[in-house]
């Protein structure tokens, strides 16, 4: 037990300690992918479920769309119905997928695909005008102008050439599941908690096939699940060093207010899943999977001349991946612009190309511009954390593969609700040594999986900064709780699932 808490905090390190730019987890963080929002994976978790009674499962959380302005219509923020969304599970230690759940969507205009009409004018003068509103009334009633549904498969193996079956309705085997509408306001749908009761209604029941215990699905938008003080990092951590250096207790975490993302929705497409589906046994390395997103489009596209609300654009050839996403911040902080978009579209098992942004990590030089010198670690290169950030470590996350992901050992026990340190496995560390004791110890945070109260931004700060060193010679600021002074905890979010929280409205 030991030995596999120590590894959950050291991969920490790892992975946290390498950053280029800015953090805003996965938001426009390369270049290509700023043109495609709607494919755009924003935040994946990853974490034994602390839902009363479900410790036997996992939840997988991917979240697309970023940034989205909850006043957002006419149009409000459909996934594609041209693109393929996906979250992968490797559990045999080759850095390949050997489960695939791929969700596709499907949005149609209500009346026939002609939309809803009104009837405009008098006598001969009067004409059936299609409107161009979202909805004319609750939109879970037949004033529902726009449809959106989608399907889900699981895929065996490779995802493009192994066996793909679909996954059901628990209640009646249907193929097809409905997604709630985007939150457009308080005269739709009524005051709170009304949306909340309404998007309730599409939590599903679902069947996977050879999967003897059925799983639940939910997909919808939901309140930004990620906070971080978005502008002040990009603008060259632009706060006085004391906020900055002034996370060692709760309110100095806080200093920043609730973030300028807080205001902001996100879709999430959210899973949970019985670990004995997942795994393929239990003991040892067979415990640990590991996990990614990932979204497709096709390869060509002709824009349509004559543009019609069904077919804007033809689309063919092969499925091509534009976005990547496993563990946090690293296409944005690891990552230089130059290989952003071919991170995007790279798979963990080549991920050996990318090894020079992880021994010679940037963020700490920067931080040593801003506010040094003297500050950052000045031990390279940072052996210790492509042990965690390539190949995992022994008895905890290290199953033989090289790559990045976000990786979970199912077998240690979820921390409940109101017990989780938002600093995850970091405090299991004194000094760099392991030290079980210590207040806040919570081997079951980041980087053990992720959970949405997890504080992945401040964790980065301060293991790039070398928290889990052993000396100040190693690292002279590594006891600074550097901090993004942006909260982030677990009383943020549900208890249950999906645990991410009722978007904001777009009207009060």
């Amino acid at each position: 037990m030991r030995t596999r808490i120590a590894v959950a905090a050291l991969s920490l390190g790892a992975l946290m300690a390498l950053p280029d730019e800015a953090r805003a987890s996965s938001h426009r963080e390369a270049p290509f992918i700023t043109k495609n929002p709607k494919v755009d994976g924003t935040d994946f978790y990853m974490f034994k479920s602390y839902e009363a009674g479900r410790d036997q499962y996992v939840t997988l959380i991917a979240n697309y769309l970023p940034l989205q302005d909850p006043y957002g219509g006419p149009n409000y923020f459909t996934l594609d119905p041209e693109a393929l969304y996906e979250i992968h599970i490797d559990n045999n230690a080759d850095a390949k997928e050997d489960i695939t759940f791929q969700f596709r969507f499907q949005t149609a205009l209500a009346n026939g695909g002609n939309g809803l009409t009104l009837d405009v004018g008098t006598g001969a003068a009067k004409k059936t005008v299609a409107v161009s509103f979202i909805n004319l009334g609750s939109p879970d009633t037949a004033a529902l102008n726009v449809l959106e549904t989608y399907s889900v498969k699981v895929v065996k193996g490779d995802r493009r050439t192994g066996v793909a079956k679909d996954v059901t309705n628990a209640a009646g085997g249907a193929t097809s599941f409905k997604k709630p509408t985007d939150y457009i306001g308080t005269k739709s749908y009524g005051a709170p908690p009304a949306y909340a009761t309404y998007a309730n209604k599409f939590k599903y029941n679902v069947n996977i096939p050879d999967c003897a215990t059925p799983a639940r699905i939910f997909v919808g938008q939901r309140h930004e699940s990620f906070a971080v003080n978005l502008g002040t990092i990009f603008d060259l951590v632009n706060a006085p060093a004391a906020v900055i250096t002034g996370g060692g207790t709760r309110a100095g975490r806080s200093a920043g207010g609730a973030g300028p993302i807080d205001g902001k929705n996100i879709t999430s497409i959210a899973m949970e899943v019985p670990i004995s589906c997942l795994t393929t046994g239990t003991g040892g390395v067979k415990d640990i999977i590991g996990g990614w997103t990932t979204a497709s489009v096709r390869q060509a596209r002709v824009i349509n001349p004559t543009a019609s609300y069904s077919v804007p654009s033809k689309e063919g050839g092969a499925w091509t991946q534009v976005s990547r996403l496993g563990m946090p911040l690293v296409n944005e902080v690891v990552v230089g612009i130059k290989d952003k978009d071919k991170w995007n579209s790279s798979s963990p098992k080549d991920d050996g190309q990318f090894a020079d942004y992880v021994t010679n990590p940037t963020l700490p030089a920067i931080l040593d511009i801003l506010f040094g010198p003297g500050l950052a670690p000045t031990v390279f290169p940072r052996t210790d954390l492509v042990a965690a950030f390539l190949t995992g470590v022994p008895n905890v996350n290290a199953n033989g593969s090289t790559a990045e992901m976000l990786r979970l050992n199912t077998a240690l026990p979820a921390t409940a609700k109101g017990a989780q340190n938002s600093l995850g496995a970091a405090a299991c560390f004194v000094n760099g040594v392991l030290t079980l004791a210590n207040a806040g110890c919570d081997p079951a945070g980041f980087p053990n999986g992720r959970r949405p109260g997890d504080d992945v931004t401040d964790i980065t700060l301060r293991v790039a900064m070398g928290y889990l060193f052993m000396n100040d010679t190693q690292a002279p600021a590594r006891n600074v709780p550097f901090t993004d002074a942006v909260l982030q905890e677990d009383s943020q979010f549900d208890a249950t699932f999906p645990y991410v929280t009722t978007p904001n409205p777009g009207a009060m």
